[in-house]
């Protein structure tokens, strides 16, 4: 074998194995950035869960405010009506 035949083996065995080394590189990026994005994902949906989570208990606690406004309104009227009867009750003593 001669030189140049050497040479030319070489060359081509050095461009085969950039080629071969390139590429998984570049399957590794990729495998990477797919794990990547992965995790990025996960997070975003346990994120948007605990949003979702966190707007379900105002929505629960909204409720249970408007029952104890009702309630409460409910129970200032009695109380109004109370205070009402007791007025003419004294306004009648108060006559004798």
């Amino acid at each position: 074998m001669d030189g140049l035949t050497i040479t030319a083996a070489i060359s081509a065995a050095a461009a085969i194995s950039g080629i071969v080394l390139g590429w998984l590189g570049r399957s590794r990026s990729v495998r990477q950035d797919t794990a990547t994005e992965a995790s990025k994902d996960a997070r975003l949906q346990a994120d948007i869960e605990f949003i979702k989570r966190g707007v379900d208990d105002l929505r629960i606690e909204q409720r249970a405010q408007g029952k104890r406004f009702d309630d409460l309104t409910e129970r200032v009227t009695r109380v109004e009506e109370s205070a009402k009867q007791a007025h003419k009750r004294l306004d009648r003593l108060e006559a004798e």
